[in-house]
Parts: C-alpha cells; structure tokens; sequence
C-alpha cells in the first residue's frame, strides 16, 4: 500500500462558505396586542359605569316622558284666567309746574281656574299700573287658593302721587285724554303659580297678565258719557320660581 501524502500545515482559519448568524428576537413590552392587565380591567370597569349611567339617564327621560303625557292627558292642565271687571277713576291730574301725577284708582279683577281636577295657588301678586309707559302704582296683593272651577274677586286701590317725566308728546296726549276725561291705563301682574294634584303641590312658576284699560275719569259725582268695558288680559309664563 502506498504511503498516503502529507497534510499541509493548516493555520485553523476557515475557509468555506459564511455562516450566518441567528436572527434574535426581542420582546417589547406594550406593543402589539399584549395589554397590562391592570390597564385593561381599570379602561373595562370604566366603560360599563359610563354606560349604565347614560342607560339610567335614558330610563329616566322615558320614564318622565310617560308620566307627564299621563298627567297631560288625565288633568288637562288649563292656564288660570283673569279678567278686569270694572275701574273706577276719581282723580288724575297731572300738575303743570313739577309734572306730579294725583291720582286715585280702583280696579275690580276676577281670578277663576278654569280646572276640573287642579288647584291653584297663587303667591305674590304684584299689580303695576302705568301711564304712557311710566309706572305710576305698585300694590301688593294677598296670596290664595282656588279650587276647581272657582272665582276670586279682589279690588286693589291705587292712589297717591308720582313724578311723572313727561316729554311734549306725553303732555299732549295727556291733554287730548283730559280734554275726553278718558284715559289709557296700562295694568300689569306679575305673580307666582302653583298648582295642586290630588294632595302634592308643583313648584312655582312665574306668570303674567297685561291688560290695557281705557278709564273714564268719575269726578264730583258726574260720571263721563264713555262706560268702562271689560278686558280680557294677556296670559304668559316667564320663568319658574
């Protein structure tokens, strides 16, 4: 057998094809789909309270909704009516020198609910009375009750003296009236309403009546040629209480 050849001296470099290297994969926390599960509970705990809040407020409004058309339909809610019977004036005179209005006023009015199953209350009555846009009067009125279908009649008294600032048109048309012994008063309530269902009471709410009288002027027992007529008033709310 032959001899085999000698191994040339090998300096333990590698000289075949390159070997890669393994890819490493690295976990970063927070990304992708991966969650603290603190953070998912805390976000999960929030979401069910908002919607049970917003599905209680929804039950609410509903259940407001249902209740009120209930009420509507079974009391039939009616404003409360007024009406001005009568007026009589036995002084109104304007003074030529310091514009002083003297006056002396009464008004006979009417307050009737027109309700078959409500009461009304009726608080703090304020009753106005104004010439060419100024205020002149202001009276109090007792508060009260009225049942179903009933009437109150009350008779405030207006009288006194007032400043009154009166620009040439003021002064003429005072003049026209006086000349006529009929003048035009304005009337104005502001007072507060509430009504009563079975044995509970609604809140109070603030309402309003104008009403534009024309008054014949009564003087030294003579009663002007003009007869005062009856006015149905204007109705509004403005406001609760």
């Amino acid at each position: 057998m032959p001899p085999r050849p000698a191994q040339p001296h090998l300096n333990g470099a590698f000289y075949g094809p390159p070997v890669q290297p393994k890819n490493k994969s690295y976990h970063h926390p927070g990304r992708g789909s991966t969650c603290n599960p603190i953070t998912c509970c805390c976000s999960c705990i929030c979401n069910c309270i908002i919607q049970l809040i917003c599905q209680i407020l929804i039950t609410i409004a509903i259940f407001a909704a249902i209740i009120g058309l209930i009420f509507w339909f079974i009391f039939r809610p009616n404003a409360p009516k007024f009406h001005v019977d009568n007026a009589t004036l036995t002084q109104f005179t304007m003074s030529s020198t310091n514009n002083t209005l003297n006056y002396n006023l009464v008004v006979n009015m009417t307050f009737r609910n027109p309700n078959r199953r409500l009461g009304i209350y009726y608080d703090n009555i304020e009753a106005t009375t104004m010439y060419s846009g100024q205020r002149f009067s202001t009276q109090e009125v007792d508060g009260f009750y009225l049942g179903h279908k009933k009437e109150k009649y009350i008779g405030p008294v207006f009288k006194g003296e007032q400043v009154m600032v009166f620009d040439g048109g003021d002064r003429s048309k005072y003049e026209l009236e006086k000349s006529d012994d009929v003048y035009k008063i304005d009337l104005k309530l502001k007072l507060k309403i509430s009504y009563k269902v079975l044995w509970m009471k609604t809140p109070k709410f603030k309402a309003k009546y104008e009403c534009d009288l024309k008054v014949p002027l009564s003087y030294k027992g003579k009663v002007s040629y003009v007869k005062f007529e009856g006015t149905n008033s204007n109705f509004d709310w403005w406001g609760r209480s």
